[in-house]
């Protein structure tokens, strides 16, 4: 499953939705939800000791300046990345 996060992580219950990330799944940060990469952030820990696969759009790290600061641990991917992982998962939730 392709999970998305398009929220700030302080604007919703993130703690309860990782607990919904299962081995195979998937999880994007989009928009806001990429602060949740951020290197000093409080989730990023949470979100590398998951079991999915983590990734980033850099347009959106690239848009916020914040391409310093998130951690290089998380695979950072295009627009061109994002439509794989919609083919790759057909089933998809959005936080």
């Amino acid at each position: 499953m392709l999970h998305i996060l398009l929220q700030s992580p302080w604007q919703c219950d993130i703690a309860q939705r990782l607990t919904l990330l299962n081995a195979g799944d998937d999880l994007l940060l989009l928009q806001d939800g990429v602060l949740a990469a951020l290197a000093q952030g409080e989730w990023s820990e949470r979100l590398l000791n998951s079991p999915a696969t983590i990734s980033v759009l850099a347009e959106d790290i690239a848009a916020r300046g914040l391409s310093e600061q998130i951690l290089t641990n998380f695979h950072q991917v295009d627009y061109n990345g994002f439509v794989e992982l919609t083919i790759r998962h057909p089933q998809q939730l959005t936080w």
